[in-house]
C-alpha cells in the first residue's frame, strides 16, 4: 500500500460507525467542503456506507466554486490533510473574493425546502417524514442533515 493510501486510509472516517461533518461546518472558508470531504476520503476508501460522494449537496459547492467533484476526489486521494484541500480548495476555486463566499456560506445556511427546486422538495417531501423524528421541525435543508445525525 502506497504512502498516499495509507494517509487516506487513516483520515477515513467510517461512515457506517460515524457521521460526516455537519454541512454547517467549515474548509477553505466553505460551508458544505468539510462533509463533501468525509464523504470523499469515505468513497475511496470503502467505508462510505449508505453516505454518497458527489450528492446534490456536494455539487452546490462544487457548482459555487466552479471546481470538479473529480478534480476534487483525484487531491484527495493523494492524502492530503484538511489544512492541505482547504488550500487546494482557495486555489482552484473560480470564487476570489471573499464577500462572495460569505454570502455563498449565508445563503446556503439559511436555505428553506420552499427556495429548493421543485426535484430536491419532492425528495424532502417524502424524506424527512421518513428520517427526522416526530417533533423535530426543519427550518432550514442543513437541519435534515443535523438532526437526523443527531446534532440537534
Amino acid at each position: 500500500m502506497s504512502t498516499a493510501s495509507n494517509t487516506l486510509t487513516s483520515l477515513a472516517k467510517d461512515l457506517s460507525q460515524e457521521y460526516p461533518r455537519s454541512p454547517r461546518e467549515t474548509l477553505g472558508g466553505y460551508v458544505v467542503a468539510a462533509r463533501a470531504l468525509d464523504k470523499c476520503r469515505a468513497v475511496l476508501a470503502g467505508t462510505n456506507g449508505e453516505y454518497h460522494f458527489d450528492c446534490p449537496l456536494d455539487n452546490t459547492f462544487f457548482s459555487f466554486t466552479g471546481i470538479k467533484g473529480d478534480d476534487f476526489k483525484e487531491f484527495v486521494a493523494t492524502g492530503a490533510d484538511d489544512e492541505a484541500v482547504g488550500a487546494w480548495i482557495n486555489e482552484n476555486s473560480q470564487v476570489k473574493e471573499r464577500r462572495e463566499v460569505i454570502a455563498w456560506n449565508n445563503k446556503m445556511r439559511s436555505t428553506r425546502p420552499t427556495d429548493m427546486p421543485i426535484e430536491l422538495q419532492e425528495f424532502l417531501e417524502g424524506y424527512i417524514p421518513q428520517f427526522i423524528p416526530s417533533g423535530k421541525i426543519v427550518y432550514v435543508w442543513f437541519d435534515v442533515y443535523d438532526i437526523e445525525e443527531e446534532r440537534i
